[in-house]
């Protein structure tokens, strides 16, 4: 393949680090020209421009260390993007009203580059509807993978039948992340064990629903990074953690980590059909595999965390997502996996 041409633009907020160095560097080392976008720099440091009008259409973004057209860019990896950073002596009415004209301004640019034939990771529009997580579920379940019943409410009684329903083996989790980064330091609700007690304490429900799901049996954990056709697994084991058994994010440090991982064929293509289905290019996806080896699909995140796969285990999701960046290459819904794409650790160059 020829040497890529043109610029990636790799859009995060000044605190990550790592994953975007590494996608940089494979991107150099395909000829592309990585530049980081700190996004919570906008719009106190970085300045953005949109054109319409008779003559055509533009976007321009300068940061530092210059100016970019969106002709110049040639794809946008959507790592993080970060809540605009504002005058902390901004009052109260004002300060409402730059962050959404910010919001809406950056949502603007990104169109214009999508507009202008730029490929992302993910698209916009398909990684805003694959963050719905009743819609990964509902394709999830027609793909043909094995989910856990499954109940959102914000009625306490029919949360109570629902625990009947699954024999006291219930879990209840959120809709929305609120982690960001691999290193934490976000708020975060963890996937917790429902106990009787509970069950009479549900009055928060009437401020905000809630996920409950039956409580899965587990020999251990996967992370499946999903790139285009290449499934990337690492596994983990938190039984021995007494907090980890339900959510291994819980666990105390050395008291689990990650190791390879594996997926059967039959699972890993399921699993890119999935990802394609929902229009991404990326995806996250956590399962449980239980003890009679049975693999339920949990989630996917359009923007979930592979850092510590690479860095643990050697996993090349990099060198994946940055060849993708630069050939542009997507995986049709109706597109069928090969035993021959190796999905599982796939050793790409």
């Amino acid at each position: 393949m020829p040497p890529a041409r043109g610029t990636v633009l790799l859009l995060t907020h000044s605190r990550d680090h790592y994953t975007v160095d590494r996608v940089a560097q494979a991107l150099s080392r395909r000829g592309a020209r990585p530049v980081r976008i700190d996004t919570d720099g906008f719009p106190s440091v970085l300045t953005l421009t949109s054109r319409l009008g008779p003559s055509g259409a533009d976007v321009a973004l300068r940061t530092a260390t210059g100016k970019r057209r969106g002709q110049d860019i040639r794809a946008v990896w959507l790592r993080r993007l970060a809540p605009p950073r504002l005058d902390e002596a901004l009052e109260p009415v004002w300060r409402d009203g730059c962050l959404r004209e910010s919001l809406a301004a950056f949502e603007g640019f990104l169109d214009g580059l999508e507009a202008a034939g730029c490929s992302f990771i993910n698209p916009l529009a398909a990684e805003q509807i694959a963050h719905n997580k009743l819609h990964q579920l509902r394709v999830a379940q027609t793909l043909g993978l094995e989910i856990p019943r499954t109940l959102v409410t914000n009625e306490a009684g029919q949360v109570r039948a629902f625990f009947e329903e699954v024999q006291g083996r219930m879990v209840a989790k959120m809709l929305t992340p609120l982690s960001q980064s691999m290193e934490g330091g976000n708020p975060f609700v963890y996937t917790s064990a429902i106990s009787p007690p509970q069950l009479e304490q549900l009055e928060g429900l009437r401020h905000s629903p809630m996920v409950f799901q039956e409580r899965i049996d587990k020999a251990r954990e996967l992370r499946v990074v999903v790139v285009g056709p290449h499934c990337f697994v690492g596994a983990i084991d938190a039984s021995r953690s007494v907090a980890g058994q339900v959510d291994w994010r819980r666990a105390g440090p050395g008291e689990c980590r990650w190791e390879a991982g594996d997926v059967p064929p039959a699972v890993a293509e399921l699993l890119v059909r999935l990802v394609a289905a929902l229009g991404l290019v990326y995806g996250a996806v956590d399962l449980i595999v239980t003890p009679e080896g049975r693999h339920v699909f949990l989630e996917v995140n359009p923007g979930g965390e592979w850092g510590m796969l690479e860095r643990e285990l050697g996993l090349p999701i990099a060198e994946a997502l940055a060849e993708s960046l630069v050939t542009g290459e997507r995986v049709s819904p109706s597109s069928r996996w090969s035993p021959h794409d190796r999905p599982h650790r796939d050793p790409l160059p």
